[in-house]
C-alpha cells in the first residue's frame, strides 16, 4: 500500500469511527441474541495475569463459575499464555478487516463480535493493565467496526497496595474504552491488598465475583 492509499484508507476508517461515535451505535445484537437464547448471554472473559492461579485469574474463575451456573455461555482467553503480537499500526486491516498477524487473537475475533458481555480481568502492573491483556485490547483496532455494538462489560482487577487512588488509572482506561465502544458497565470487582499468589482466597472478593457472574 502506497502512502496516498494509506492516508485515504485511514481517513475513511477514522470517519467511519466518528460516525459510530456521534450518531449512535449500530442496532445492538445483544437484545436480539438474548431473546434468541432465552435470556442467556454469550460471555467472553479476557484475562491478563501471567501467573498460574494468579489473583485476578482466580476472580475470573469465580465469575465464570457463577455465569455458567446461571446458564450463560462463557468463552475464556488467557492472554498471557497465548501468542498475541502487538499492534504495529500498519493499518492494513483498515480498522475492520484481516490483520497481518495470524496468531491466537483469531480466537478473540471469533467470539467477541457476537458476545453480549466482555470481561476484563487484570492485575495492576505499574499502575496499568498487564501488557498481555493490553496487547489484546490494542488488537481491537482490526475489528473496530464490528464491535461498536451494545454490549455489557465487567472489570475484575487486583493490586498489591491498598490506596483507592492507585486503582484510578485502570478504572479510567476501562471507562473511556467503554464510552468509545458504546458498551455498558455491568460491574466492577476491585480487589486491593493482594500480592502473593493465592492471597485473594482469604478475602471476600472471589464470592463477589461469583455473585456478579451469577447475576450478570
Amino acid at each position: 500500500m502506497n502512502r496516498r492509499e494509506f492516508i485515504r484508507n485511514l481517513t475513511m476508517a477514522t470517519a467511519g469511527s466518528a460516525v459510530i461515535g456521534t450518531t449512535g451505535l449500530a442496532e445492538p445484537n445483544q437484545a436480539d441474541n438474548m431473546k434468541r437464547n432465552n435470556g442467556k448471554m454469550k460471555i467472553l472473559v479476557l484475562t491478563g495475569s501471567p501467573r498460574k492461579g494468579g489473583n485476578s485469574a482466580t476472580l475470573a474463575d469465580y465469575f465464570t463459575r457463577g455465569a455458567k451456573e446461571a446458564g450463560h455461555s462463557v468463552e475464556r482467553f488467557d492472554a498471557a499464555f497465548k501468542k498475541v503480537h502487538a499492534c504495529i499500526a500498519c493499518n492494513t486491516c483498515g480498522m475492520n478487516g484481516p490483520c497481518v498477524f495470524k496468531d491466537d487473537f483469531e480466537f478473540v475475533r471469533k467470539h467477541i463480535v457476537d458476545a453480549d458481555c466482555v470481561v476484563f480481568a487484570t492485575p495492576m502492573y505499574y499502575f496499568g493493565i498487564s501488557s498481555q491483556l493490553k496487547a489484546v485490547i490494542d488488537r481491537f483496532y482490526a475489528i473496530n467496526g464490528s464491535i461498536h455494538v451494545r454490549k455489557k462489560a465487567v472489570l475484575l482487577m487486583t493490586y498489591a497496595n491498598t490506596a483507592a487512588s492507585e486503582a484510578v488509572p485502570i478504572k479510567s482506561h476501562y471507562d473511556v474504552l467503554l464510552k468509545y465502544l458504546g458498551w455498558t458497565d455491568a460491574g466492577q470487582i476491585i480487589a486491593p491488598g493482594v500480592w502473593p499468589v493465592g492471597a485473594i482466597a482469604h478475602t471476600e472478593f472471589p464470592e463477589k465475583a461469583y455473585q456478579l457472574g451469577k447475576h450478570i
